[in-house]
This record gives C-alpha cells, sequence and structure tokens, in this order.
C-alpha cells in the first residue's frame, strides 16, 4: 500500500475534549512516558498534510529541551514533513495507546547522520482505561467474531474477525484498512457470534469505541478496534470470565516455566 493510499483513522487526540481525563499536561509526566516508548524501541506514526500523508518512526532521544526523531527512509516525505506546521504522532506503549502533536520539525544532525528534532509536545494522550482486566487473545489460534454489517449499498454481509485482546468489558479486533470505515465510533452490531475454544459460541451485541491503525516492524497495517460489550447476560459474563482466566492461568505457567 502506498503513502498516498493511506489515509489516517480517527485520532482521540483530536477529541482532547472528550479525553481530557486521559490527557498529560505535566513536562516531567510527558517525558516519561516518551523515555519509556525509546526504550522499549516503539514504532511511531506520524501524520501530517492533514492526515493525507504519514511516515515512521522512533525515538533517538528525549531530553527538557526537546525530541529527536529517526529520519524517515523516503526523502520526498521528509522533506514535506519538514514544511509541515503540525504533526500527529500516534504509537502504543505496553499496550497503552499514547498520541501526541509536534508543530513542527526541524533537521538536525545527531552522531553524524541526519535526525528530525522537535520541542516536547504540549500534551500527551496516554490512553489507558482499567476498568476490566484485558488479556491478549493467542495469535497461533485466534478467536473468531462473526459480525453482521452493512455495506454501502444496504445489503447485510457477514464479516469474520480475529480478536487482538478480550474483557469482561469488550474486546479488540483486528481488521483491514479497507474494513475501518465500517467501524465508526458509536456504531452498534447487534447479534455477533463470538466463537470460544471447545467450540463454545456466544451471541453478543457490540458498540464500536475506538479504532485506530497500527503500523507493524514490517511496515503491514491494520486497525485495531475497540469495541464495548452491551448488556451482557450474566451467563455469557460468566463464559467470557472462564476463558480469560484460564488465558491468565496458561500464561503465568509458561513464565514460570511449568509448560
Amino acid at each position: 500500500m502506498s503513502e498516498s493510499e493511506t489515509a489516517r483513522s480517527h485520532l482521540e487526540l483530536e477529541e482532547a475534549d472528550v479525553y481530557s481525563e486521559y490527557l498529560l499536561h505535566s513536562p516531567t509526566e510527558i517525558a516519561f512516558v516518551l523515555r519509556t516508548a525509546m526504550q522499549k524501541s516503539c514504532m511511531i506514526t506520524v501524520y501530517f498534510d492533514k492526515g493525507q500523508s504519514f511516515f515512521l518512526t522512533s525515538l533517538i532521544s528525549v531530553g527538557p529541551k526537546g525530541i529527536i526523531l529517526d529520519y524517515g527512509s523516503d526523502e520526498d516525505v521528509n522533506r514535506r514533513a519538514l514544511k509541515a506546521d503540525r504533526l500527529l504522532c500516534t504509537t502504543s506503549v505496553d499496550k497503552v495507546k499514547v498520541q501526541f502533536a509536534l508543530e513542527n520539525l526541524s533537521l538536525i544532525t545527531h552522531e553524524g547522520r541526519p535526525a528530525f528534532f522537535s520541542e516536547l509536545p504540549k500534551n500527551l494522550l496516554r490512553l489507558q482505561r482499567r476498568e476490566y482486566f484485558r488479556v491478549s487473545t493467542p495469535l497461533a489460534t485466534p478467536l473468531v467474531c462473526t459480525i453482521p454489517v452493512r455495506t454501502a449499498e444496504g445489503s447485510l454481509t457477514l464479516l469474520q474477525t480475529s480478536l487482538l485482546d478480550i474483557s469482561a468489558g469488550g474486546l479488540g479486533l483486528m481488521v483491514s484498512t479497507e474494513q475501518a470505515p465500517l467501524f465508526t465510533r458509536g456504531t452498534v452490531f447487534k447479534g455477533c457470534e463470538l466463537k470460544l475454544p471447545d467450540n463454545e459460541k456466544i451471541n453478543v451485541d457490540l458498540e464500536v469505541r475506538n479504532a485506530f491503525d497500527v503500523t507493524t516492524r514490517s511496515g503491514n497495517r491494520y486497525t485495531r478496534v475497540g469495541c464495548e460489550f452491551i448488556n451482557l447476560p450474566g451467563l455469557l459474563l460468566t463464559m467470557i470470565q472462564r476463558y480469560i482466566t484460564r488465558l491468565e492461568r496458561e500464561r503465568k505457567a509458561r513464565v514460570s516455566g511449568l509448560e
């Protein structure tokens, strides 16, 4: 997928009034989050030109005067990014969504190589919600959720999507960037079928709470869609909690070397 064919998804940072409780304003706190992203070599997607252009980068240095970002691989994109007056950055640190805006970039030389410099962001969105304990689902045998969706033509079709994670409050889905427009915030899907291990199938209603693009280290892109369960019956909640407990038990067993 070329740059011109890619448009960014909705960024919560642009709705600061809605997500104000997740905004950090302290330079010390902002620098701490960015240093963590740097230490963990988190990939950052930087959007500019109203989201029509982007490049991938990572943090090289975080200090009181500003941050240094790795230079992009496309010289034409780098040149246009240097002219942009506002850039939106998104990444994930320990599975927590992090977003921040940069007013502009300047070209510097860092350790003999070109790099981007920007002042420390004025604020930073750290979208972490802990209402429910959330676990990642197995990559080797992902859970599948079948969702009835309406196409642009009005017809009903069944869309199968893989789960990225699950909690008692909702789940995270992996959808292609082409399918992302079907999952706008606030959209409700009735009668979705979630298939648990041992052929347990449950029907749930879902509401889309957020959606954002994810870029892997290999350059592949997909959209992560966060959905909330609507009026989940107690019996189904128990089944989901039992599955979550099983996953966590298996994870702890692997860590302790019991398997």
